[in-house]
């Protein structure tokens, strides 16, 4: 048996719901002797007859009736597969591949993802921990589509780079120690160091302001989360310097918070693949928006 028409099964409920071929062949904007045909070839082609054709409305037999039962949910798994490539089409539904830290991650992604959820509840954020050299060498690969990466980065073939936020790297460290108000290279590069590793552009950011001085550190330990490196400020262990994300929950009383002197900073950026621009990367990047204006 050859496979069946989805014109067809639509011909066949129509009738159905109608009463008639020739209200159905109507609403279908179909000639009466199309609708025939079609009957009578879905007909031919299961081996049974369908519908009762007389003088009167066409009734179902009662194979028809399982089969017209069958034949609703058919067109309407049809319909559902349709719209929902149209809704992929449009950027409405798909899965976005983001990569950031884990400080982007937990403090500044939440939000985004939020008002993501109540505008375009159909998009799945696959989050992938990685660090900015990770993201831009997958970006270029075509393997992620958007992420949060430090600035600046070297220029990357596909990849497209905005500014989003600035924010301020201060010194945390552990509160029973005694400490200026402000801290300088010279005061931090005496103490133990709590450093993210060589790889991270927060490092070379840290490293550089302390070269600037003419001080060398050496940290006593790199690790490449920012959470974990605060329970070790509040556990003694040593200082560290990190940005101070805005949306940070309560801080550990048995860590204390200086600003540096000289200021630093530390620039994000949305990094965005060519190949992924569009659809509902795009949503994800309005969600994001917000970030940067909080920041302006």
């Amino acid at each position: 048996m050859r496979e069946l028409s989805l014109d067809h099964l639509r011909t066949l409920v129509a009738i159905s719901d109608l009463g008639s071929l020739a209200n159905a062949a109507r609403a279908l904007h179909l000639a009466a002797p199309t609708v025939t045909v079609q009957i009578a070839e879905l007909e031919s082609r299961l081996g049974g007859q369908l519908l009762v054709r007389g003088r009167g409305p066409a009734q179902a037999t009662a194979l028809g009736e399982r089969f017209i039962a069958r034949a609703r949910r058919l067109l309407a798994d049809a319909d559902d597969a349709v719209e929902e490539v149209r809704r992929q089409l449009a950027g409405q539904t798909g899965r976005v591949r983001v990569g950031a830290s884990t400080g982007a991650i937990a403090h500044l992604l939440p939000p985004a993802l939020e008002r993501l959820a109540r505008h375009h509840p159909g998009i799945d954020v696959n989050m992938q921990v990685l660090t900015s050299n990770e993201s831009m060498a997958r970006l270029a690969a075509g393997s992620l589509d958007l992420a949060v990466v430090a600035l600046p980065q070297a220029p990357v073939r596909g990849v497209h780079v905005t500014p989003l936020r600035r924010e301020p790297v201060v010194a945390f460290l552990p509160a029973a120690w005694k400490a200026p108000q402000r801290l300088t290279p010279q005061w931090l590069a005496q103490q133990p160091l709590i450093m993210n590793d060589a790889s991270t552009r927060l490092y070379r950011l840290t490293a550089e302001w302390f070269s600037a001085a003419g001080v060398h550190c050496r940290p006593r330990i790199e690790l490449n989360y920012n959470d974990a490196i605060r329970t070790l400020v509040a556990a003694g262990y040593g200082a560290a310097l990190l940005p101070e994300e805005s949306h940070e929950h309560a801080r550990d009383p048995r860590i204390a918070v200086r600003p540096l002197r000289p200021a630093l900073w530390r620039q994000l950026g949305l990094a965005v693949s060519e190949r992924g621009a569009s659809g509902p990367t795009r949503f994800v990047l309005e969600a994001l928006l917000p970030q940067r204006e909080a920041a302006a």
